[in-house]
C-alpha cells in the first residue's frame, strides 16, 4: 500500500473536528492528535492505578459519569477532569454515529490482552489511552509496520460492520514483560445498533 493510499484510509488532524474524516467512505481510522490538558495530565500522573476499578457503563451520550468514576475509586480532581474529558469524547462519538446510547469502558490494562492485531465487530470504536503506551495499528497487509495512536490522542476506528475486510488492524501493545500499565477508554455504539 502506497503512502497516498495510507493517507486515504487514515486521517490525522490537530482539532476535534478532524475525527469527522471517519465518515469518508474509504477512511478506516481518524486520529485527533492532541495532548491531554495540563491539569488532566498532572492529575493522571498522581493516580495510583492499583486503587481504581475498571468502569463499564451503558450511557446516554450526555450523561454525567463523575459519580461512576468516584464509585470506581477515582478521587478528585482526577474524577472531575476525567469525567469532563470522557463526556466530550462520548458526545463526539454520538455525533459521528448518530447514536445517543453508548457503551463505555475505562480499563486498567496490565496484561497482554488484545495483543493480536484485529478489527472489532462494531461500526465505530473510539479509543483514547490516558496512561501508558497508546493503541497500536497497522495496515492489514503489513503487520510488521506498526504505528500508534499516541497517549492522549483520540483514534476512531471503523469496525467490521462498516469495512470488511478491514484495511487497518489495531491492538493493545504487549506490556506484560515491561511492567507498564495502561488506562484506556473505549466507546462503542450499543450492540445491535448501526449508523442511522
Amino acid at each position: 500500500m502506497s503512502l497516498a493510499m495510507l493517507d486515504a484510509i487514515v486521517a490525522f488532524g490537530h482539532e476535534c473536528a478532524s475525527l469527522d474524516a471517519i465518515a469518508r467512505h474509504d477512511a478506516a481510522l481518524a486520529i485527533w492528535s492532541r495532548s491531554l490538558p495540563d491539569t488532566l495530565r498532572a492529575a493522571l500522573a498522581s493516580l495510583d492505578l492499583d486503587t481504581v476499578d475498571d468502569v463499564s457503563l451503558d450511557i446516554a451520550a450526555d450523561e454525567a459519569i463523575g459519580g461512576a468514576l468516584v464509585d470506581a475509586g477515582y478521587a478528585d480532581p482526577v474524577a472531575i477532569l476525567l469525567a469532563e474529558d470522557i463526556g466530550l469524547l462520548a458526545r463526539r462519538h454520538a455525533a459521528l454515529t448518530g447514536e445517543e446510547r453508548l457503551r463505555l469502558r475505562l480499563d486498567v490494562i496490565e496484561t497482554d490482552a488484545c495483543r493480536r492485531f484485529h478489527a472489532d465487530f462494531v461500526t465505530l470504536r473510539l479509543l483514547c489511552t490516558y496512561v501508558g503506551p497508546g493503541t497500536q495499528w497497522c495496515r492489514a497487509d503489513a503487520t510488521d509496520a506498526v504505528r500508534d495512536v499516541p497517549t492522549g490522542a483520540v483514534g476512531v476506528f471503523k469496525g467490521r460492520l462498516l469495512l470488511d475486510p478491514p484495511p487497518l488492524l489495531h491492538r493493545s501493545p504487549p506490556i506484560k514483560a515491561t511492567g507498564e500499565r495502561r488506562l484506556v477508554l473505549a466507546i462503542d455504539p450499543l450492540p445491535g445498533r448501526t449508523i442511522g
